[in-house]
């Protein structure tokens, strides 16, 4: 079914006061709640909730069985593997709901949330990040960061293109004292800096 340039499978309900971008495409099953902001040309799986005044950037994917809580906030280019999980609460009750005051979690453009993984609120995932699959983040991650294990912790870094830049892959050169890495991909440079993964231009 096609609403206003979007696409929604027969058994997606859309609530009121939801805005939705151009060539995004909604698939069995999901529920978009009110309040919510969809970008332009995004693709949600099935069973895919995205809960009240959820804002999602354009070109997002979102695999099946995903639940996007109040309080998370996605750019542009997020991956969003089969079955991850986003938290809002630190402390949750039955008898004590926060009544929408949630922490704020946000996931930087180009950043990948592998499969099954969960990403405690309150942080930030970093630009071009990786989240391996099962991974438990809980702490903020750096941008281009490979991260995996429970706790998540930093295992290498990623290229623009997902490709893990790891030493014994990568072609390293040596130029004024500085390490560079070179993806062997996309052929994309890059040399850490402060504990930052620099592109160099």
């Amino acid at each position: 079914m096609r609403n206003n340039n979007y696409f929604k499978h027969e058994t997606t309900i859309v609530d009121n006061n939801v805005k939705i971008g151009d060539n995004t495409k909604i698939w069995h099953f999901s529920h978009i709640q009110s309040g919510a902001v969809i970008g332009r040309e995004c693709s949600l799986g099935q069973n895919v909730n995205v809960s009240n005044n959820v804002t999602l950037g354009n070109f997002i994917k979102v695999q099946n069985n995903v639940s996007i809580y109040e309080g998370v906030e996605l750019e542009d280019y997020v991956f969003c593997g089969p079955s991850c999980v986003f938290t809002n609460d630190l402390t949750p009750r039955a008898r004590y709901p926060k009544n929408h005051h949630y922490k704020k979690t946000i996931v930087r453009h180009d950043a990948t949330i592998g499969a099954n993984s969960t990403i405690v609120c309150g942080h930030e995932i970093g630009h071009h990040a990786m989240i391996a699959a099962g991974a438990v983040v809980a702490s903020n991650v750096k941008p281009h960061a490979l991260m995996a294990g429970v706790p998540a912790k930093q295992i290498g870094w990623v290229c623009e293109c997902g490709q893990v830049l790891r030493e014994k892959f990568s072609s390293e050169l040596s130029v004024e004292g500085m390490r560079y890495y070179l993806c062997r991909d996309c052929n994309q440079k890059y040399k850490v800096v402060d504990s930052e993964l620099i592109k160099v231009i």
